[in-house]
Parts: structure tokens; C-alpha cells; sequence
């Protein structure tokens, strides 16, 4: 079985190596760069996930999907999509329904970051931007009881911003269990690799 780990924005995909060097059999885990998926189209979500959802259907077998923030809306949204492609999800610092004040927060901070901050994601300042207004529509509200596959909902301790929807997930999904890492904040991958390896492989 193969597990795709889907990083968060502001993240590329060498956000999971912290966590992969405490897991065996890394062979199986998948890491792919998100922005490199939508090959010189626009960065908005709708064509994120239809790049993303390309990616997931070069696997014959159903997957585990385990995704940080951005990479966890994309893995709730092909959940809810594909249940019959999907073995188990693991959802860190997830949103169901997107907090749009807290989006627009967001971009107001990224327009006040220097452009050299953004190239190590291959995607621009002014695309992360427009990703981010895109995705201030999102509500899986009612679908979330739709997902019956076993599910992992994480958070950081700290992620003030995403605890209350943590908790709301656990709630609604069935076959759903909340973590709470202690002292971690909301990049789960980066500030506590090894105990979310361990969850993970429990």
C-alpha cells in the first residue's frame, strides 16, 4: 500500500523528511511537490486538486493520504470524492470550512513578505495570493459524515487557529480520532516529526 504525504503551503515536499527518517519503509510513502503538479497552470485550488487527484490515479491500489494544512483540504476533498480509493486519512492543522477573516489575514501578511520568500515553493508571491483568495469558498460541512475510512485528525497544541475544527472533525467523521501534540504548533511535520511518526504508525 502506498502513502501519499501532501505538504501544507509554504511547505514543499522535503517538509516530510523529519518525519519519514523516524517511519520504516519509506519506500511506500509518496511525496509530491504540489506546485510542480499544476504544470504552468493557474495556482488556483480547483486546478491544485484536479492536478492532485491526476497524481492519486497513477495508484491502482487505495491509498493512505496523510496532509499537512493546504495538503490536508485536498486529502479531505479526495476523500469525500473517491471513498472507495481511499484507505485511511491523516488530517493535520486541517480546516473543513475556510475561515475566510483568517485567509484574508493571511494575505495581507504575505503582501508585506519579500518576493525571495516564495522561491523555494516554485510558486510566486502574487500565485500564493490568488491560491489563497481561491479556496475562501471551501465548506465540506455536509459531507464530512460521508467519509467512512479510518481517520486521523492532528493538531498542534499551539495551533490556536485550528484546534476548534480539529475537534469538529473528530466529531463528524466516523471512525475519526483527535491527537493533540503537546507543544507543537500548526507545522506538525517540522515542529514534532517524531511523535507524529509515531502516531501515525500506531
Amino acid at each position: 500500500m502506498i502513502s501519499i504525504f501532501v505538504h501544507g503551503l509554504g511547505q514543499d515536499f522535503s517538509a516530510w523528511d523529519k518525519t519519514k527518517s523516524f517511519m520504516k519503509n519509506t519506500r511506500d510513502i509518496a511525496c509530491p511537490n504540489l506546485f510542480s503538479l499544476l504544470s504552468g497552470h493557474e495556482p488556483s485550488y480547483n486546478n491544485l486538486y484536479r492536478a492532485f487527484s491526476e497524481y492519486c490515479k497513477a495508484y491502482s491500489e487505495p491509498i493512505d493520504i496523510c496532509g499537512m494544512s493546504l495538503g490536508a483540504v485536498l486529502a479531505l476533498n479526495y476523500a469525500i470524492d473517491n471513498p472507495g480509493r481511499v484507505r485511511s486519512l491523516t488530517l493535520i492543522g486541517a480546516q473543513y470550512k475556510m475561515p475566510k477573516l483568517l485567509l484574508g489575514l493571511q494575505n495581507i501578511i504575505f503582501g508585506f513578505m519579500p518576493k525571495s520568500a516564495f522561491k523555494k515553493l516554485g510558486i510566486s508571491k502574487s500565485e500564493v495570493i490568488t491560491l489563497t483568495r481561491s479556496m475562501m469558498p471551501l465548506d465540506f460541512s455536509g459531507q464530512l459524515k460521508s467519509i467512512n475510512c479510518p481517520t486521523l485528525i492532528v493538531c498542534g497544541e499551539k495551533d490556536s487557529a485550528n484546534i476548534g475544527a480539529a475537534r469538529e472533525l473528530a466529531r463528524q467523521i466516523k471512525n475519526a480520532k483527535l491527537e493533540v501534540i503537546a507543544g507543537s504548533g500548526h507545522e506538525v511535520n517540522t515542529d514534532s516529526p517524531e511523535k507524529l511518526a509515531e502516531i501515525i504508525l500506531r
